[in-house]
Formats: structure tokens, sequence, C-alpha cells
């Protein structure tokens, strides 16, 4: 696994490149990229990284695995790409943003645009093989990605963490709540959301007054 990442990144994260876990977890996904259909993209697997640097992330949101089907996942959690049919919790997130911020719903899923402004879009699985979700759990991205966001805590200050549904609430204890922000809500799936878990949680203007208040640029969502 070629590590293509961005250079703030790369810095930060040295040391568990260098680690043991780190080469087996390579070999791992290797091997399976060898020899079976995976997702995302060998190139796109560090996206969430290239597209959100070190220095101008923000915001974190985390995901748990990576889309599955053809064409869906660009490396980013939640996102799909440009022309691909919303999956439905990225629907239920467009239309939290609809009713909070009173924007219109976007015809692209691509969280590009997110990304740029320094929203991390991080799933805890960086990949998966195709129609088999969670295929590629507890390899060694579990681990990694625990040390970023550990990472992030530590050398940072004032982020805002959005953690939906309980497997992204559980990465709240490895986070500084003393100098980070964290704001909770059910997940934005359909099984979540129709229960009353997730609309309504006002996470995009909540988010935007926290950076407003920072003197930071709030999000464009």
């Amino acid at each position: 696994m070629n590590v293509n990442i961005h250079p703030s990144w790369k810095n930060v994260l040295k040391t568990e490149f260098n680690e043991p876990y780190f080469a087996s977890l390579a070999g791992f996904v290797k091997q399976e990229y060898s020899n079976h259909t995976c997702y995302p993209k060998g190139k796109e697997i560090f996206s969430a990284f290239d597209h959100s640097a070190f220095d101008a992330t923000k915001v974190v949101i985390i995901g748990q695995d990576p889309y599955h089907g053809p064409n869906q996942a660009n490396g980013l959690c939640f996102s799909v790409k440009d022309g691909i049919a919303h999956p439905p919790s990225l629907i239920n997130i467009f239309k939290e943003i609809q009713q909070d911020l009173g924007l219109t719903y976007p015809k692209s899923g691509n969280l590009e645009r997110w990304a740029e402004q320094g929203v991390l879009l991080l799933n805890a699985t960086l990949t998966v093989r195709a129609h088999r979700a969670g295929s590629h759990q507890n390899k060694g991205w579990e681990r990694f990605t625990d040390a970023v966001i550990k990472t992030l805590s530590r050398e940072k200050e004032g982020l805002i963490f959005l953690l939906w549904g309980g497997f992204a609430k559980r990465k709240a204890s490895l986070i500084d709540q003393s100098k980070h922000h964290i704001l909770q809500s059910g997940h934005p799936s359909p099984l979540s959301a129709n229960k009353g878990y997730w609309f309504g949680n006002r996470h995009f203007s909540q988010t935007n007054e926290l950076l407003k208040g920072m003197g930071k640029e709030p999000i464009a969502w």
C-alpha cells in the first residue's frame, strides 16, 4: 500500500506508519486489492487527509466503513462521487441541512467541498471489499484512525467533533473535551433518523456558531 498522504499529515503520523501493525495492515490491504475488487480506489484511500490538511482541519466527522457498492466510495465518510445516487444516510444529512440552514438540497453527494474547507471526513476503516460491509474491520485501520483522533486532540485546540450514532460516540473517550467541542446525536441512517434520533440536531448551524465564536470561517455546508 502506497501511503500517498498530504505532507502535513505524514509529518504528525510518521510514528504510526513505522509501527509493526501498520506494516501488517499495509500487507493485508495490498493483498485484498490484488485479489478482490475493493473500495475506494487505491489512490483515494487517504483522500480525507489530502483534502483537509492537518493545519486546516477544524471540524471532524467520524464514519465507520466506506460504501461497498460500485463507484460510490471516494475516501471521504458519507460522501459519494459526482453523479452517484445519494445513499440513505447522506439523504438524511442533506435533509437536516435543509431544515437547519434553509439551504437547497444539493445535486452532488460529493463532500469534497466540505473537506476543502477543513472538515475531516474520517472513516474508522478506510477500505472495504466490494459488497462485503465490514470486511476490512479489525485489521489495523481502527488503531490507525484512533491515533489520528488522539493526535488531533493532543496537537490542536478548538476542534469540533460531530459524533453520529453509537460507534462514533465511543470515540469521545479519545478526545480532550476541555479544549475541543463535541456534538453528538443519533446516526443519519433511516433506522435511527426515523425514530427521531437524527432530525433536529442542528449540528450544522451549531458548528458554524462555534466556529464564528472562535473567530474562524464558518463552513458553507
